[in-house]
């Protein structure tokens, strides 16, 4: 019988991160989707699985570990699919490209090297690339304004009140009215709305230009920006997170859930944090109780999340990219302070950002990895030239 009086908190901090996490995501991801050649069928699909698998990930790796074990999508490396859809790649490629992602994190957890190697890319080109790829998303809500002022304007001032008195709070808010002012200025055709999407499981294509330009520059966005982060953050409530077992679990139900369009799952940042405090529980060893509880969220989630997708999908592009990129200006300032953090890299990742920024695929190669490899290039030539001296 469980004692709903010891499970209070933590019941009240894993909905609040459950549901806050979704909602300020969701757009990002069904763009991520669509950008990567998914149907609609396909994309609430994928979204449905996505939320089940880590919630699911969420109860057993918490429940295991007795630790407030949150896993999430890669909200950056939804942003960074969506700068890929210039490429047009078919969905099989994605799908091939999401496959190797999860084998990569796998493979991180059991190869000490591997994650060394991820973690010897200098923070700042790390940083610089994730904001150059995410830079259209976050200017988006500023070009929307001119289209569509009623909708936009009104959310902006709630980011920006919410933002300087309660931040958590800032893009979950905003982004929840800007689709109730959708929903009320331009209401969908109800008879588009799917309230059980059809399964649909994709044969991957494993084709290296998408191997280059998606699945690479996604495991580094994932490494870099959500589950090194993550580890950080719960160090800093005196929680040393499994990171092989993490890894691997992530990795793999990535890597077998690819063929319904699952990109990337991976320790949360800012969803640990709220699980891990002092809110959760007064006790630190009781914490891993929120988590498991914001599991259960996720899995009723995914149980009424495909209207929710096929709302998303019935809304203007325009307004779709203004909400996702409220959701992304926390990471985008948090880029921005890592890449003019250091003198000695503050070039090499400048570059970065600007070759990220710039949407370049030659060869059928996408800016993500232009950005990283262009960061790094002029990182070990500076390196070289002061040791020279």
């Amino acid at each position: 019988m469980i004692d709903l009086r010891d499970h209070k908190a933590p019941i009240l901090a894993g909905l609040v991160a459950s549901a806050t996490g979704t909602a300020a995501s969701l757009g990002v991801v069904v763009a991520a989707l669509s950008a990567s050649g998914a149907s609609k069928n396909q994309v609430g699909f994928a979204v449905v699985v996505a939320v089940f698998a880590y919630g699911l990930l969420s109860i057993v790796l918490s429940a295991r570990y007795r630790m407030p074990l949150s896993i999430v999508w890669s909200t950056p490396g939804a942003a960074m699919l969506v700068s890929a859809g210039v490429l047009h790649l078919s969905f099989a490629a994605s799908v091939g490209a999401f496959a190797v992602t999860g084998a990569l994190l796998a493979v991180t957890g059991l190869s000490p090297r591997l994650g060394a190697i991820v973690s010897g890319i200098p923070k700042p080109i790390a940083n610089a690339m994730l904001a150059g790829v995410i830079l259209s998303f976050c200017v988006s809500p500023f070009q929307a304004v001119a289209q569509y002022p009623a909708i936009v304007l009104p959310v902006l001032a709630v980011w920006l009140i919410l933002y300087r008195f309660a931040p958590i709070w800032a893009a979950p808010a905003a982004i929840v009215l800007s689709y109730s002012l959708i929903a009320i200025l331009m209401p969908p055709n109800l008879s588009s709305i799917t309230f059980l999407p059809t399964p649909s499981f994709v044969v991957p294509m494993f084709e290296w230009p998408a191997i280059i330009s998606v699945a690479i520059p996604l495991y580094l966005v994932t490494m870099a920006s959500q589950n090194i982060p993550g580890v950080a953050i719960m160090k800093t409530f005196g929680y040393e997170v499994p990171f092989k077992s993490t890894l691997v679990a992530t990795g793999l139900t990535t890597m077998f859930a690819s063929v319904t369009g699952v990109f990337a799952l991976n320790l949360a940042a800012i969803t640990a944090a709220l699980n891990a405090n002092e809110h959760a529980h007064a006790n630190p060893k009781r914490r891993w109780l929120a988590s498991v509880w914001g599991g259960v969220a996720y899995l009723v989630l995914a149980a009424v999340a495909a209207p929710v997708v096929a709302f998303v999908l019935e809304t203007p592009h325009v307004l779709i990219l203004a909400a996702s990129g409220l959701a992304l200006l926390g990471t985008m300032g948090g880029a921005l302070r890592e890449i003019t953090a250091s003198d000695d890299i503050r070039m090499p990742a400048v570059i970065a950002f600007l070759v990220g920024a710039s949407g370049i695929a030659p060869w059928g190669i996408g800016a993500a990895f232009w950005a990283l490899s262009a960061g790094v290039l002029v990182w070990r030539v500076q390196l070289a030239w002061r040791a020279r001296k």
